[in-house]
């Protein structure tokens, strides 16, 4: 299995302009592998709507997209989000990274967290395109194929867990996030 830090250097090294909405755990790692103006780390009571937040980014901005970062303990708050997402036709793709934790709340065990197929949920939920990986070597492997395919799209990768992991703070205020994001897509 590999570390999120893992996954998320592979995406790191790929990314060519999309946008990135992380929160919680996400929002902690990927400031250390990005520190682009189209990064948006949301963390104040999100658990769950990052999906959200990417999906209106990569609506406005259709032709550079969205790289939404999720954990499986908020896209469990959200599913809901993968059903308007299908509805869409967005350029997104949602990267779940499922350590079977709710790691920012104190690394709680999610109920059932081994039977839950997130991949099958995506599908049911209208997404044609839906990966998952649960080896570093598959994952760079097959992360071409998944940058290159249609939208939106769904990654599931399941990353090693860590027990007691506090909720980060934002490299940045907020409204300065806001506003850099804003004066990188010409919007203000």
């Amino acid at each position: 299995m590999m570390t999120q830090l893992q996954a998320l250097e592979v995406l790191a090294r790929k990314r060519s302009g999309q946008m990135v909405v992380t929160t919680m755990s996400s929002a902690g790692i990927w400031p250390k592998l990005s520190d682009s103006p189209l990064d948006f780390h949301y963390i104040p009571s999100a658990m769950g709507h990052a999906t959200d937040l990417g999906l209106g980014l990569a609506l406005a901005h259709p032709q550079r997209g969205a790289f939404v970062l999720n954990g499986d303990g908020c896209m469990l708050m959200n599913l809901g989000s993968l059903v308007t997402l299908a509805s869409q036709k967005a350029n997104v793709l949602l990267i779940i990274l499922d350590n079977g934790l709710y790691e920012v709340t104190g690394g709680q065990p999610i109920p059932g967290a081994r039977q839950i197929d997130f991949a099958n949920l995506a599908r049911a939920a209208g997404i044609q395109h839906v990966f998952s990986f649960d080896a570093l070597e598959q994952w760079q492997a097959g992360v071409d194929e998944v940058l290159n395919g249609p939208r939106p799209a769904v990654v599931w990768l399941k990353v090693e867990g860590r027990l007691g992991q506090q909720t980060p703070k934002p490299p940045r205020p907020l409204k300065e996030q806001i506003e850099s994001l804003q004066k990188a897509l010409g919007v203000c």
